[in-house]
């Protein structure tokens, strides 16, 4: 029965049209996560606190990416667009939540003590 409904799966699957994500919106991406790194980076040296590194981080992408948007839309031809704001707020949340998983992992070296025997 599972390789039926496999079968019949795989076989939908090419009937579904799948949406491109355009270069502009991989450009927004990568732009959230190196404001969002470089922030956290910057934050977590200077308070040592993961928590406001992480919210200050993704606070800081998507106001970028907002600021962005903001000004692309007072020109003539441009309006705002949702899509690239999403982008460039995926790109912080994804750099945030990454640096804050792997920052400050190894305290369990740094507190281990080691014992001497005679």
């Amino acid at each position: 029965m599972k390789i039926i409904v496999t079968l019949i799966l795989v076989s939908f699957a090419g009937l579904c049209s799948a949406q491109s994500i355009s270069t502009d919106d991989k450009l927004h991406f990568g732009a959230g996560a190196i404001i969002s790194a470089t922030t956290y980076t910057v934050v977590y040296t200077t308070t040592k606190n993961k928590k406001k590194a992480f919210w200050y981080s993704l606070g800081t992408s998507v106001l970028a990416g907002l600021a962005k948007e903001v000004y692309d839309s007072s020109k003539e031809i441009n309006r705002f667009d949702t899509g690239e704001l999403v982008a460039t707020s995926l790109g912080g949340l994804t750099a945030s939540a990454t640096l804050s998983l792997f920052v400050g992992k190894n305290k369990s070296k740094r507190n281990a003590k080691i014992a001497l025997v005679n």
